[in-house]
């Protein structure tokens, strides 16, 4: 179990980020930097509009009470978050030590795309040129290369080997890892 993956923290409702804080001060202080990547309140702008007809843009959380860890589960970086101030438990463990299930790509997929954020860290993580395996839709388990990536539209067109000719195809990204 030594890839990335996303987690569901708990936290005390109103506390997200000051546990965003806390935590990513507590990466730093214990040099976790290899082990837990991103911290994230899944928040979104919305624009109100007041009785008097003056909008205003208010910043509204999408889970209160949960922020979302990027992280490689062991038992150092388990500890680290567990124990943050203010992180009442993890999303998916059963207690009793039990670790936590990751949340599942389509899932943190359809979260970070509605914050306009990805997965997959695009030009840092994967870059056109890549080679990607493909894990879900029509060509399951088919590798290609990225001609282009759609970060508005969370999608890539990618170049597989169709019959014996290179054909470019259209995926999601949570449609593919890294390969």
């Amino acid at each position: 179990m030594d890839e990335k993956r996303w987690y569901v923290v708990n936290t005390y409702s109103g506390h997200e980020n000051k546990v965003k804080e806390k935590l990513e001060m507590r990466i730093e202080s214990m040099d976790m930097q290899d082990y837990i990547f991103r911290v994230v309140v899944p928040e979104q702008t919305e624009i109100e509009v007041n009785k008097d007809g003056v909008k205003k843009e208010k910043v509204k959380k999408l889970f209160p009470g949960y922020v979302l860890v990027e992280m490689i589960m062991s038992d150092e970086a388990w500890y680290v978050v567990r124990n943050t101030p203010g992180v009442t438990g993890f999303i998916g463990s059963s207690g009793k030590g039990a670790k936590p299930i990751p949340l599942l790509p389509v899932e943190i997929d359809r979260i970070l795309g509605q914050m306009g954020m990805s997965r997959l860290d695009l030009g840092g993580e994967i870059a056109e040129g890549d080679k990607v395996k493909i894990i879900s839709g029509p060509f399951t388990s088919m590798y290609g290369r990225i001609e282009s990536i759609d970060l508005e539209n969370q999608k890539l067109k990618i170049m597989i080997d169709l019959f014996g000719q290179e054909t470019s195809v259209e995926v999601e990204l949570a449609q593919v890892e890294k390969a």
